[in-house]
Formats: structure tokens, sequence, C-alpha cells
């Protein structure tokens, strides 16, 4: 049962059908190079400790907010993360804590869209414990594996194309932006 969830939360992560939870990984780190790589983790967990626990609080049905504020609140964070990007160029510049409380608080808001679908997963489940930790660890996995990818392509881009390092961030962040800007109006809740 542990597999099941554990394949079920890396699968989810890998969704291209739900790109905007990957476009949000790929926008925390898009200010990082692959030797910051420790520091890319523990913002990556940060934002996955937050979406951990409404997860668990969403799932276990102790909170039950709008869907539709929730779906838009998913790209708002985006947004913040992409100018917050375009703003600095820089991750150094940034303070470490501000950034870390920040995805933690937007691990939040994304946890409560992720527990949709693993309410629907359980079912009438009386135990969701073991799942939900599975699930988490499997989502965990999945923006691992995605933080690792966007790195690599940095270096490569960095080192071998010779991109700036500043360009790279322009370009990533901005498309971040932009598409999130897109999905912000087509999910504004009426």
């Amino acid at each position: 049962m542990f597999g099941l969830y554990l394949k079920l939360g890396i699968a989810h992560i890998a969704d291209l059908q739900g790109y905007d939870h990957i476009l949000f990984i790929v926008m925390l780190c898009a200010a990082y190079t692959l030797s910051r790589w420790k520091r890319v983790l523990v913002l990556v967990t940060a934002f996955t400790a937050g979406h951990s626990i409404t997860l668990a609080l969403a799932t276990l049905d102790v909170v039950r907010p709008p869907t539709a504020w929730t779906e838009f609140l998913i790209p708002v964070t985006i947004f913040l993360t992409a100018l917050s990007n375009l703003r600095t160029g820089d991750a150094e510049k940034d303070g470490a804590v501000l950034k870390y409380a920040a995805a933690l608080f937007f691990g939040l808001i994304h946890g409560l869209g992720f527990s949709t679908y693993l309410r629907s997963l359980l079912g009438a489940s009386s135990s969701v414990g073991m799942p939900l930790l599975a699930f988490n660890i499997g989502v965990e996995l999945g923006q691992i594996a995605i933080v690792l990818s966007i790195l690599l392509l940095t270096a490569i881009l960095n080192h071998l194309l010779r991109v700036k390092q500043r360009d790279w961030i322009l370009v990533l962040s901005g498309a971040g932006a932009g598409i999130s800007l897109m999905l912000i109006f087509e999910r504004f809740p009426s």
C-alpha cells in the first residue's frame, strides 16, 4: 500500500495536466545554480512541509476552503515567485529566511489544491496516515527530480553554452510570470 501511494505522489507531481505545480517548482529554483543545490532542496522541502500540513488538514476534512479560490491562488503564488526572481535575479540577495517562509506559506496554498485529488483517492478509508505520508514522500521525490533537471539545464546553459545566469533567470522567470498571469485570469473566481 505504501508503494502505491508513493507512486501516486510521484505521478501526481509529474502529471503535465497539472503543470502549475511543476511551474511553481521551476520558479522556486530558477534563480539558483547547481552549486547551490542544497539551498534549493531546503527551499523545496519547506514548500513540501507547507503543502503537507494543509493536505493533511483538508484530507482529514478539518479545513475545506472553496476550490475556486484555491485554484486561483496557486498561479498567484507562481506569479509572486517569478516576480521575486525578476526583481533580484540573484537567489543570494534575498534573505534565506524570507524565501523559506514564503515557500512554506505558498506550500499551504498548494496543499489545498492537492487535497481534492488525494481525498478522491482515499475515498471512505478510515486510515489516512500512511497513505498521506507515502503520497507526500512521492511528491517530494518528484519535486527533487524537477529541481535537479532545472539545475542541470542551468549548468549546461551557463557553462557549455555560455548563457549568462541573469539572462537565464529573466527568460525562465519571465515565461513563468506570463503563464501564471494567463492562469490567474482563467481561474479568477466569479
